[in-house]
């Protein structure tokens, strides 16, 4: 058994979904990114008995105790595990760092040997729609995920590539809000309509003709454009649950006052209620910051201006 050890993940951003509501062919994937910060980290240490410590402790020994289960573990490891994470669904994929993070420590401070990514996502539950926090907790960077083929039980990876390293992305959240995650957003893909297979392909033309090409040349200005108007189209699919393109007026009105500060790339996260900017340089992240403090009417928000991570996860013994 180890004497400690450290997890630490990036966290995710989702543009959005490729399509959803098919029986005969690949759904979900769509495109997203690891940034960092904020994070999730987890230490395990020797003890006499489990304990769970820090941030979200019950779902920490809910996830230990699911895989005491599936490993068919005799007892709870004898370890204290300490959590350091943001709070849980406001479309930075929280959950999904979480599970991974605790899977992947835990096989290392029992000794337990190393399994692939598709069966320690399934082991805690992951990946049962997107996959770019799961595959982006493996490799960060931009993650882009084809789907899932009927009887599939991870999506495919499309295309993972490194994001600049001079790139800025700045997150703003009102404390109070969360989105919708487990069984409200299950009852909310009940709800939607397919999305029409015009849709789909435009997606997929975005992607690869200007998202990609955007990061292979380091042009900020036009991947900021082509995610503002994937994440867009993507979000008027879920208008039957949401108002339109965004969660709440609220969201669209912040996002329009990026982009008039001429920040083009901006966006809601998942669900949300996070919205993101993609700036070229801490410039003109912290000036972007000023523009919308000094014009929020009141609005309180929780900023972050984050790093790109194109390494994915860390653990260390």
């Amino acid at each position: 058994m180890s004497a400690a050890v450290k997890v630490r993940t990036p966290c995710r951003l989702h543009f959005g979904m490729f399509g959803f509501g098919y029986v005969e062919r690949a759904q979900f994937g769509g495109v997203g990114a690891m940034i960092e910060p904020p994070c999730v980290e987890i230490e395990v240490s020797p003890a006499d008995r489990f304990a769970a410590r820090g941030a979200l402790v019950d779902r920490t020994r809910q996830v230990v105790e699911l895989l005491v289960d599936r490993w068919k573990l005799t007892s709870m490891p004898a370890g204290e595990m300490t959590v350091r994470s943001p709070c849980e669904h406001t479309g930075l994929g929280v959950g999904t760092q979480l599970n991974l993070a605790i899977a992947a420590g835990l096989r290392r401070f029992l000794n337990l040997p190393e399994t692939s990514l598709e069966e320690m996502a399934g082991t805690v539950g992951r990946g049962a729609r997107s996959a770019v926090g799961t595959y982006g907790f493996q490799l960060g960077g931009l993650i882009v995920d084809a789907g899932k083929e009927p009887g599939q039980a991870l999506g495919k990876l499309a295309k993972r590539v490194a994001l600049p390293a001079t790139w800025r992305f700045i997150l703003f959240c009102r404390p109070d809000e969360r989105g919708l995650a487990g069984s409200n957003e299950a009852t909310a893909f009940g709800r939607l309509p397919p999305v029409p297979q015009e849709v789909t392909r435009e997606l997929w033309q975005i992607t690869n003709d200007e998202i990609l090409p955007a990061v292979e040349q380091s042009d900020c200005r036009m991947f900021g454009e082509a995610i503002f108007r994937f994440g867009r189209l993507a979000g008027e699919c879920f208008a039957a649950v949401q108002r339109g393109p965004f969660a709440s007026v609220e969201i669209e009105r912040l996002v329009d006052s990026i982009r008039e500060f001429g920040v083009p790339g901006a966006g809601q996260s998942s669900w949300g209620p996070t919205v993101f900017a993609v700036a070229d340089g801490d410039q003109q992240a912290r000036q972007l910051v000023d523009w919308i403090q000094r014009r929020s009417n009141g609005v309180e928000y929780e900023i972050v201006i984050a790093r790109p991570n194109n390494r994915g996860a860390t653990v260390e013994a």
